[in-house]
C-alpha cells in the first residue's frame, strides 16, 4: 500500500470521526448545546485530530527512516569488487533504486510479472532492456550483486510499505475509540481544538528557520569538503576562473566576484535613479487617477519572468549595444557584455527601488510637508530638503535590498553578459557572475565528488555571506536612522 493511499485512509477516518464526535456530543447533551461545554463543531475537531494527527506522524517519521534502515541493510550485499574505478557506494546504491523502480514499473507495465522477479537473474533475462523499455537508466553495467539488491531492496521496501500501513492505520482508529471515550458534556473541547491550531503556528513559524538551516548546513559540509579537496587561499586570492575536469585547474573567486559586483553596478545606476523618480513622482506629483494606472503598470515590470527579460537582453539591447556602441567605438565585437546585463536587470529593479520608496515616503507625515508649505518654500524644495532627508533610511534600505536581488540574479547574466571570466573595466566585453557558474558547475555528467562540482557549493555559500551582509546592513540603516512620527 503507498503512502499516499495511507494518508487518504487516516484522513478518511478522520473526517468520518468529526462527523461522529460531533453527533456524540449532541446525543449526550440530549441536542442541548448548553449543555455542552464547548460548541458541537469543537467534538468533532477533536475527534478528527486524535485521529490524523498521530497516525500523520508516525507516517512521516517511517517514510523518513524506512529508506535509510533498508539502505544500510541492503549495502552489506554490495562487494568492494561491485565498486568500478571512479564510482562508490553511494553511485552503486542510486542504481539499486532505480532498478527496484524500473521492476516497480516493468510489473505494472505487464513487461515482468511477480514470479519473475523472484528467480530474477542476468542470464536468462535482459535486465537493462527490460528497464530501458519503461524508461529507467543506469549509470554502470548491471552486476549480479547489484540485481539481487535491487530486488531485495523492493522486496523490504513493499513489506515496510505493509507494516507502515498498518500501523498507520490502526493507531487511527487507536485515536478514534480514544477520543470518543472523552467526547462527553463536560470535555474541553474547545481547548484541545484552539491548542492544536497554535501548535499548527508555531510549527509553521519554524519552516522558514529550520529551512534556513537547512540551507547554510549544506553548504557548509559540502563547502567543508571542497576546501580539503581545494586550498582556501587559492579559491579567495587566485585572479583566474580555469576549471578543468582532466586536473589542473585554476578555481579563484574573484574574476566571478568582479563580474558579479560590476553588472549589479551598473543595474543599480539605471535603476534607482529611475525608480526614486518614479516614487517621488507617483507620491508627490500624480493625481489619485494618474497612481492608480501608472504605480500597477511599473509594478508589472516585478513579476515578468526573468528569462523573459534574458531573451529581451539577447534579442534586443545586445545587438543594439553592439552595432551603435561597441564596434564603431572599437570597445568590442560580442552582443553579450556588462551593460547589456546591466541595463535589463536595471529595468527589473526598477519596480523594486520605486514601490519600497513609494511607501517610505508616503510614510512622511502630511504635517511636515504642510510646514515646509507655510514657510514659503515651493513644492520641488519641500520634496529636496523635507521629504526625501526624512525618507532617506528607508530608501538606502529599498536600495540595498535591490542590491541583493541584483547580485543573486542569474537568467537575465546567463544571456546577456555571457560566461567569460576575466578581470576588466571595459562595460562592453562579455563577463559572468557567481550564480552562473554555480549553475554551469552542476550542469552535465561530471563526478560529484570533484573539486570543479564541489566549487558550486564554495561560490554559493560566498553568495549567500554577501547577500546576507547586504540585507543585515539594510535592516540596520533603517532601524538606526527611522525616523518615528506620532
Amino acid at each position: 500500500m503507498s503512502a499516499g493511499l495511507v494518508i487518504l485512509a487516516v484522513i478518511a477516518i478522520a473526517i468520518v470521526g468529526f462527523f461522529v464526535g460531533r453527533s456524540r456530543a449532541l446525543n449526550s447533551a440530549g441536542g442541548d448545546i448548553r449543555q455542552l461545554h464547548s460548541l458541537p463543531g469543537y467534538y468533532g475537531q477533536a475527534v478528527f485530530l486524535f485521529s490524523a494527527v498521530p497516525a500523520l506522524l508516525v507516517t512521516a517519521v517511517w517514510l523518513i527512516l524506512q529508506p535509510m534502515m533498508i539502505e544500510n541493510r541492503i549495502s552489506d550485499m554490495i562487494l568492494p569488487t561491485d565498486i568500478a574505478e571512479g564510482s562508490s557506494l553511494e553511485l552503486i546504491m542510486a542504481d539499486v533504486r532505480r532498478i527496484s523502480s524500473g521492476l516497480d514499473t516493468a510489473v505494472v507495465a505487464g513487461a515482468l510479472s511477480e514470479p519473475e522477479i523472484e528467480t530474477l537473474n542476468l542470464d536468462n533475462t535482459d535486465v537493462r532492456g527490460v528497464l530501458a523499455g519503461v524508461g529507467v537508466a543506469v549509470a554502470s553495467d548491471i552486476k549480479p550483486n547489484v540485481l539481487d539488491a535491487s530486488v531485495a531492496y523492493r522486496a523490504k521496501t513493499a513489506a515496510a510499505r505493509g507494516y507502515m500501513a498498518v500501523v498507520s492505520i490502526a493507531i487511527a482508529l487507536v485515536g478514534f475509540a480514544v477520543a470518543l471515550s472523552l467526547t462527553k458534556p463536560d470535555y474541553r473541547a474547545r481547548n484541545v481544538s484552539e491548542a492544536a491550531i497554535k501548535s499548527l503556528l508555531v510549527l509553521s513559524s519554524f519552516v522558514a528557520i529550520l529551512t534556513t538551516i537547512g540551507i547554510i548546513a549544506s553548504l557548509i559540509f559540502e563547502t567543508s569538503n571542497f576546501f580539503r579537496m581545494y586550498p582556501a587561499k587559492d579559491f579567495f586570492f587566485n585572479l583566474t576562473w580555469n576549471p578543468q575536469f582532466t586536473g589542473g585547474s585554476d578555481l579563484g573567486i574573484i574574476p566571478l566576484l568582479w563580474g558579479t559586483l560590476y553588472v549589479s553596478f551598473v543595474a543599480l545606476v539605471f535603476a534607482v535613479p529611475i525608480g526614486l523618480f518614479v516614487a517621488i513622482y507617483l507620491s508627490e506629483y500624480a493625481s489619485s487617477k494618474v497612481r492608480s494606472i501608472v504605480k500597477p503598470a511599473v509594478e508589472v515590470l516585478a513579476g515578468i519572468p526573468t528569462i523573459v527579460y534574458g531573451l529581451f537582453a539577447l534579442i534586443t539591447v545586445g545587438p543594439l549595444l553592439r552595432d551603435y556602441f561597441a564596434q564603431p567605438l572599437g570597445l568590442g565585437q560580442s552582443s553579450s557584455s556588462v551593460l547589456t546585463a546591466g541595463l535589463v536587470m536595471g529595468i527589473m529593479l526598477i519596480p523594486f527601488v520605486s514601490s519600497l520608496s513609494d511607501d517610505v515616503i508616503n510614510a512622511v507625515p502630511q504635517s511636515m510637508r504642510d510646514g515646509s508649505y507655510g514657510l514659503g518654500a515651493t513644492q520641488s524644495e519641500t520634496v529636496k530638503q523635507v521629504i526625501l532627508p526624512a525618507a532617506l533610511p528607508g530608501i538606502v534600505g529599498a536600495i540595498i535590498l535591490a542590491a541583493s536581488r541584483a547580485i543573486g540574479e542569474t537568467m537575465i547574466v546567463v544571456m546577456g553578459a555571457g560566461a567569460a571570466a576575466k578581470l576588466s573595466l571595459n562595460p562592453l566585453e562579455a563577463m559572468t557572475t557567481i550564480t552562473v557558474k554555480i549553475v554551469s558547475q552542476l550542469t552535465g555528467d561530471t563526478e560529484f565528488a570533484s573539486p570543479e562540482t564541489l566549487v558550486a557549493f564554495a561560490l554559493g555559500l560566498s553568495l549567500f555571506v554577501i547577500t546576507l551582509g547586504l540585507n543585515v546592513l539594510a535592516l540596520y540603516i533603517v532601524r538606526k536612522y527611522r525616523e518615528q512620527y506620532e
